[in-house]
């Protein structure tokens, strides 16, 4: 019986095995791509940091001014909303914004008018309001997978104009925004919050199912895009496969949104024509889809 020999290399003086060696080149390099991954996080939050002083001017604006401002975030699951809520307000007085994310209405609120539970939240002078996920669960999830009946969606689809337009000209500052993704990078995050415990609780049941209906969701995105558009109350597109850009670009929407008093005339407050599109020119791109290839891409 032959005995295989290992083979021993002198490191410094010390006998080490080739397996050994393997093993401390590997756990070295996984610690360099570790180092490297929150070295980028750091860089890439420090690019954020101008941007953000500026939202607390524009606060203070809103605040010495007693103008009343709502930013909607919406679109597809794991798209990036909450977490570039959690970067719009990371630096914000806490006093003078509110994040609102509602859960699904009770049986009082089913009978009440649709905005009722909306309008309890707004701002008051001074205030913003983010929504994460607002009004327009009707026209996306609700209506994808019938939550609501088709009158009810109708009804909506009908008067939302209406009602935005009607908020604009009282003087709220409206924000509308929208974050599309692509198909593969929704999987990825998805895989991503059923592998890490830190995610798990993000991973609902409507998301288990947003691969499946991916094309209900485009063509329902399509419909509510093109129809409640408006020049008083317009959808912005971020696409937000690169979250870091995205989160950059929404702050710089938000900050365009309001000629503030006090804004640093040094920093580039020009969007990125990559990331930031505005509702009617994404119609424009889908249109050209379907002409092209007969179906929407994403």
């Amino acid at each position: 019986m032959t005995v295989k020999k290992t083979k021993m290399f002198d490191v410094d003086g010390k006998k080490v095995s080739l397996e050994e060696l393997i093993r401390v080149y590997k756990k070295s390099k996984n610690t360099k791509i570790i180092r490297s991954k929150a070295e980028e996080k750091r860089i890439n939050e420090q690019k954020l940091k101008p941007y953000q002083a500026e939202l607390i001017k524009l606060q203070k604006y809103l605040e010495n001014t007693s103008q009343k401002m709502i930013i909607l975030f919406e679109g597809r699951d794991a798209a990036g909303k909450g977490g570039t809520i959690r970067r719009v307000t990371r630096y914000m007085d806490e006093k003078h914004y509110r994040v609102v994310a509602l859960g699904k209405p009770t049986e009082e609120q089913k009978t009440q008018w649709f905005y009722q539970k909306y309008i309890q939240h707004f701002p008051r002078g001074g205030e913003i309001v983010l929504f994460d996920r607002s009004w327009y669960n009707r026209a996306m999830v609700e209506s994808v997978f019938d939550f609501c009946t088709k009158k009810e969606f109708g009804d909506f689809m009908n008067g939302v104009k209406g009602f935005e337009n009607d908020l604009v000209r009282q003087g709220i500052i409206l924000v509308k925004l929208y974050y599309s993704v692509t198909k593969d990078e929704q999987a990825r995050r998805f895989a991503r919050r059923k592998n890490d415990p830190l995610r798990q609780w993000k991973l609902s049941e409507i998301d288990l199912q947003a691969q499946e209906r991916w094309d209900d969701f485009t063509i329902t995105k399509y419909n509510m895009i093109k129809q409640t558009h408006s020049h008083s109350a317009p959808w912005t597109i971020i696409r937000s496969k690169d979250k870091q850009l995205a989160r950059l670009e929404s702050i710089k929407v938000i900050l365009n949104s309001i000629d503030y008093e006090g804004r640093d005339e040094n920093l580039n407050y020009a969007l990125n024509p990559d990331v930031v599109i505005s509702g009617a020119r994404e119609i424009e791109i889908m249109d050209a889809q379907i002409t092209s290839t007969g179906k929407f891409i994403g």
